[in-house]
């Protein structure tokens, strides 16, 4: 693929960076970034001052400027780039601020709370000719590669199951969520389908569930079938109030194809038994996490390489998230082009930016738009 943003070659320093929202999630990015040569920490934007500047105190950098504003702080210490760990309800503001001022964002999953607004942020991601990509942190992650290189030898693919089995207490905003495990968590599991069978999703039908004894307010369990490109079908059962023998937080995997099957614990390195040995490559190291993450944000800036979270390739995650809602919600079956154009719609009325707009409108269709880079 060609280069669709601006690079920022490599000079010798680190990329200077700042990081908006000083929360539990900002706090880990800050300390990843501060542990990182790749990257210079220049700043912490956050609404409440007081927050940044006990997080800036936490990494024994009491005089790091802090603000309230991105573009204006990134420009005051001369950032390079925004890493946005907001709320998800910030994201599209946040995000459509840095990239109008001319600055790459690294942002946290979900791309924005809709698929309306991320359609918006790949419009405005075109726009500005920077690059926008999602931190879908659980890709990153060699049993998962490892496990995706072994599904090599299975031949055609028919089912990839994933199992998520969990019981924590956060306390907080996700106790009194409507759909708290798809919402919250499940966009990791739908995103490693993705990665794992290099398909998008056709069609989904899910229901939701809450078990009596669950404290969560909004159903915690859910179980969903989605048809996916390929033909395959990804099967996705979890909880999030089933204690005892709990799994890992990647969840238990099956690759069942043709010849054989991978099986992947989330944890521990996966296994295969088939007829054919597998015809990968090694996986290589992508890096743990956010790092990875992080890590594959820079090598794009620096190369002009293709990350792995582009905004385009990243709505289809999250357009698995609301499709699933939207299923469990009416008790039928959905189509996700269907989705997408009513998203597509929804964007287009919504959209204020009107060289944002005149992209949307000179899209062919969204998938086609979300295909093309």
């Amino acid at each position: 693929m060609s280069t669709t943003f601006a690079t920022i070659p490599a000079d010798g320093t680190p990329l200077r960076v700042v990081v908006v929202g000083a929360g539990g999630m900002g706090r880990a990015w800050l300390r990843t970034v501060d542990e990182s040569p790749l990257v210079e920490l220049a700043g912490i934007v956050d609404l409440d001052l007081d927050a940044a500047r006990a997080a800036a105190a936490a990494l024994g950098r009491t005089h790091l400027p802090v603000g309230a504003g991105t573009a204006r702080l990134a420009s005051d210490v001369g950032a390079q780039a925004v890493i946005n760990v907001t709320v998800p309800a910030a994201h599209h503001p946040v995000t459509a601020e840095a990239l109008s001022a001319g600055l790459p964002v690294l942002g946290e999953k979900p791309v924005a709370s809709t698929v309306a607004q991320g359609l918006s942020l790949a419009a405005a991601a075109e726009l500005s000719g920077q690059l926008f990509m999602v931190s879908q942190s659980r890709r990153y992650n060699r049993q998962l590669f490892e496990a995706k290189r072994l599904a090599s030898s299975l031949g055609s693919v028919g089912i990839v199951s994933a199992e998520f089995f969990k019981a924590p207490h956060f306390g907080g905003f996700r106790d009194a969520m409507d759909h708290p495990l798809l919402l919250d968590m499940a966009i990791h599991q739908f995103d490693m389908a993705r990665f794992l069978l290099d398909a998008d999703p056709v069609s989904v039908f899910c229901e939701e569930y809450n078990p009596a004894w669950s404290w969560y307010r909004g159903d915690a369990g859910a179980s969903a079938i989605f048809e996916m490109t390929g033909g395959e079908r990804f099967v996705f059962t979890g909880s999030w109030c089933s204690p005892g023998q709990e799994t890992s937080w990647n969840g238990a995997w099956r690759i069942s194809g043709e010849h054989g099957t991978v099986l992947w614990d989330g944890d521990n390195g996966p296994t295969v038994e088939s007829a054919r040995v597998s015809e990968g490559v090694p996986s290589g190291d992508p890096g743990q996490e956010i790092a990875g993450s992080l890590r594959d944000f820079v090598a794009a800036l620096r190369t002009g390489s293709t990350p792995m979270g582009l905004v385009h390739r990243n709505i289809m995650s999250l357009a698995m998230v609301e499709a699933a809602v939207l299923s469990a919600s009416t008790g039928s079956r959905v189509s996700v082009d269907a989705l997408l154009e009513d998203s597509y719609r929804e964007a287009i009325l919504a959209e204020r930016d009107p060289g944002a707009l005149e992209i949307l409108k000179s899209w062919p269709s969204v998938r086609a738009a979300l295909s093309a880079v």
